[in-house]
């Protein structure tokens, strides 16, 4: 049950197109991970780290959107199940416009994820 992603039916993006997205600024990409995933495979470029245990999540994710609830941010796990889980979660806190990303960094079946697909990483700053 842990390893399966939750149904939803939320947009979805693939790791190239969260990318371009964000390059562009027509998305907030949040990668949700932990920092020890942060430390050991390294952070999507132009992605905010915020790691999804901490109990100020939503305040977080709101505050790199400006406070505003209708912004497009896409997140971004290991494998596209907490980042499908955590779709479902912000919806539910009011956001209107969550995308997941179900590729993940290291891939998953819907693809082969961000860093197999040579998407720039850059070195998690603390």
């Amino acid at each position: 049950w842990s390893r399966r992603a939750p149904d939803h039916d939320r947009p979805r993006l693939t790791v190239a197109e969260a990318y371009q997205r964000a390059q562009s600024g027509e998305i907030t990409l949040v990668d949700i991970r932990t920092p020890l995933e942060w430390q050991t495979v390294g952070v999507p470029v132009g992605g905010h780290q915020i790691d999804m245990r901490r109990r100020d999540f939503i305040d977080a994710v709101a505050a790199v959107a400006s406070e505003d609830l209708s912004a497009p941010i896409a997140l971004i796990c290991a494998r596209g199940v907490r980042s499908a889980r955590m779709t479902l979660a912000l919806s539910e806190a009011g956001f209107t416009n969550i995308i997941d990303i179900p590729e993940g960094m290291l891939g998953s079946r819907a693809g082969p994820g961000w860093v197999a697909s040579n998407l720039p990483v850059a070195r998690w700053q603390q």
